[in-house]
């Protein structure tokens, strides 16, 4: 079942209502949605271009899989709430391989890093979501 940009842009942001990025600090999900209105690639140029973004932002692009590795891997010593975190990123990224493809993880910037986790919808534009980590 093909999703609209909007359905798309509302499972996300539904799958991450208080999930938590965990790094240094713990930083909350932002679910967006990038329409160009023509068929465009993406790559560090275009993603500091569209987050503004200074042009000679250091841009580190990581696979999407091992970006998520540590959050959906149960462990042996996780609590209730532990275990339904994990739970929650595994919805999360199933949500994301369902609806988008090409997905991709942009970090812009050093220490303060914005992250954009990012994937191509089926009609071409791009969607995912935004958070903060923390990397010193």
């Amino acid at each position: 079942m093909n999703l609209t940009n909007l359905e798309i842009f509302e499972q996300l942001h539904e799958a991450v209502k208080g999930l938590l990025w965990m790094s240094e600090s713990d930083y909350t999900f932002e679910a967006l949605i990038w329409e160009f209105g023509e068929k465009i690639s993406l790559d560090n140029e275009v993603v500091l271009k569209i987050t503004k973004h200074s042009l000679d932002t250091p841009v580190k692009v990581i696979e999407f899989d091992s970006f998520f590795q540590w959050a959906i891997t149960p462990k042996n010593w996780h609590n209730s709430e532990d275990a339904d975190t994990v739970n929650r990123y595994q919805e999360l990224v199933r949500i994301m391989k369902q609806y988008l493809s090409d997905l991709k993880v942009y970090k812009v910037g050093e220490i303060e890093i914005d992250v954009y986790i990012i994937g191509k919808t089926d009609v071409g534009d791009y969607a995912g979501l935004a958070t903060v980590s923390i990397e010193t």
